[in-house]
């Protein structure tokens, strides 16, 4: 497991999870309301300036996260370009990064704990119902961590690949993929059984 948040403190660390992810919500309904070029184009300048700002360490880090968006940005231009429809293509690439890159920088400084704590207040009146508001955060925290995991697993088998044979792994490395993943996801449930299981922890 890796911490998503950032070492390099920002002021956006000390602003309240609640509100970032209020403010991310806001963002990309907003994103997702409007087709101008332009306007897109200005939100992806002013996204990457709150990348810039923090310093370069915190520009490298964070934009080396978005480079999973490649293969997608790569598939959505290259459609858009085969039905010569490429402002449309640009629209949405830009507003799929910009929404993505907006979202990291909420994971960036934000605490894991703090956004689960969101989570629960907003779930808590489901419990009367039923509930289990502890597996779900739990289940939640597991899917948030694991996906930069699983991104920088797939970035060494690339680089394995390379090492040994001049052709570009591809999907070459989707097994190895796969296995690594159903081997993290043994080795997780392994703790949690030990630790009582999913159906328990509400008991805690």
């Amino acid at each position: 497991m890796i911490s998503l948040t950032s070492p390099v403190r920002t002021r956006a660390h000390d602003l309240p999870a609640a509100l970032k992810l209020g403010a991310l919500l806001v963002a990309t309904v907003v994103l997702a309301s409007v087709s101008n070029l332009w306007f897109h184009g200005a939100v992806f300048l002013a996204v990457l300036g709150l990348y810039i700002l923090p310093g370069r360490l915190f520009f490298s880090v964070g934009i080396r996260r978005l480079f999973i968006l490649w293969p997608f940005v790569a598939g959505v231009l290259i459609w858009h370009f085969a039905i010569d429809a490429m402002a449309e293509g640009a629209v949405i690439t830009l507003r799929m990064v910009s929404a993505v890159a907006l979202a990291n920088l909420v994971t960036m400084t934000t605490r894991l704990s703090d956004m689960m704590e969101v989570v629960h207040k907003l779930t808590s009146p489901f419990a009367r119902l039923g509930l289990n508001l502890r597996a779900l955060e739990i289940c939640l925290a597991l899917v948030i961590r694991m996906i930069p995991v699983l991104g920088q697993k797939g970035q060494l088998l690339s680089q394995s690949w390379r090492a040994r044979s001049t052709r570009k792994p591809r999907w070459r490395i989707v097994l190895p993929l796969a296995v690594c993943a159903l081997d993290d996801a043994d080795r997780v449930a392994e703790a949690l059984r030990a630790r009582g299981g999913l159906m328990d922890v509400q008991k805690e």
